[in-house]
């Protein structure tokens, strides 16, 4: 099975200027990439064929395009075949019923990660303490909190840098395991006592079979605290560098609120796979809910 494992970085300001670099870099592969793939006619093979046959053309592309040499070759090689996730991605949603268009070209808000993919990075431990750092290729090393090791038997496949809104740094490891799901038992060997159904609320946030009533986490100060934020962000003129630090406000208000909400949702889930042996849930329209502008935030 594979999962993915989180972690902060934590990089000097001249680091966080390289990755900035590096990952502009990337965008502009993209957009270039993009380009010439608009320009192969869909009779010369399947997406991943053409997409494929652009990354081929880095090794000429680096003659003339110095600042790709600046970047090692397994970060840009996945840059380029991104296309082809993007592309099946968008065919995914609309057979879900989503009105989807076409890729368009990266502006450097919305390029914000790049991954290095089987090699050119790795984990060192700094004279026996727990501070390591991230050792990449072509960039430096970084410090990183490993709030969690990683499983031993755990093979890391990829690992990807991201920026996030706020600003920060953080890495995602792709891991793989040799290990698979339970089998689900038979229905008839579960006991009904080891059952339970949950049903969303509308004055709770959920309620149970079992009488349990789950109350909504309050979000008011949080929502308070946002408004006044973005009414700040909106006096500052746009692009400017306090309009910037101010963006970054709001960006960290946002992120306080969903990770106190998905911190609140994983505890209620561990709570009802541990409790019962099966849990039955209500069949919601979740895309015709978040369409509704006075409840999606409900």
């Amino acid at each position: 099975m594979n999962y993915n494992y989180r972690y902060r970085l934590k990089p000097t300001e001249d680091q966080r200027e390289t990755l900035d670099y590096h990952r502009d870099t990337c965008r502009q592969l993209y957009n270039h990439a993009l380009y010439r793939f608009n320009q192969i006619p869909e009779d010369k093979g399947t997406v991943k064929q053409r997409v494929r046959k652009i990354r081929d053309e880095l090794p000429d592309l680096k003659d003339w395009w110095d600042a790709l040499t600046d970047v090692y070759s397994k970060v840009l090689q996945p840059t380029v075949m991104r296309i082809a996730k993007n592309i099946n991605a968008l065919g995914k949603l609309k057979e879900q019923g989503y009105k989807v268009g076409e890729l368009r070209w990266k502006s450097p808000r919305e390029f914000r990660s790049f991954t290095y993919n089987q090699s050119g990075f790795e984990l060192d431990k700094k004279g026996g303490q727990t501070v390591l750092s991230l050792s990449l290729s072509k960039l430096d090393d970084i410090r990183i909190e490993l709030h969690r090791p990683l499983p031993d038997d755990a093979t890391v496949k990829q690992v990807t840098l991201k920026k996030a809104k706020t600003g920060e740094w953080v890495a995602i490891f792709g891991i793989e395991m040799n290990t698979e799901p339970p089998a689900k038992p038979p229905l008839e060997d579960i006991d009904t006592g080891d059952m339970v159904g949950v049903d969303v609320g509308i004055l709770k946030y959920a309620h149970d079979t079992d009488g349990t009533a789950v109350e909504s986490l309050d979000f008011s100060e949080e929502h308070s605290r946002v408004e006044r934020e973005q009414r700040k962000l909106s006096r500052k003129e746009y692009g400017s560098n306090n309009w910037e630090k101010q963006r970054q406000r709001v960006a960290e208000c946002h992120l306080d609120i969903k990770r106190k909400r998905r911190d609140f949702l994983h505890k209620l889930s561990n709570y009802y796979a541990r409790e019962y042996d099966l849990v039955t849930v209500e069949d919601l329209n979740v895309k015709g809910m978040l369409e509704s502008p006075r409840n999606s935030r409900n």
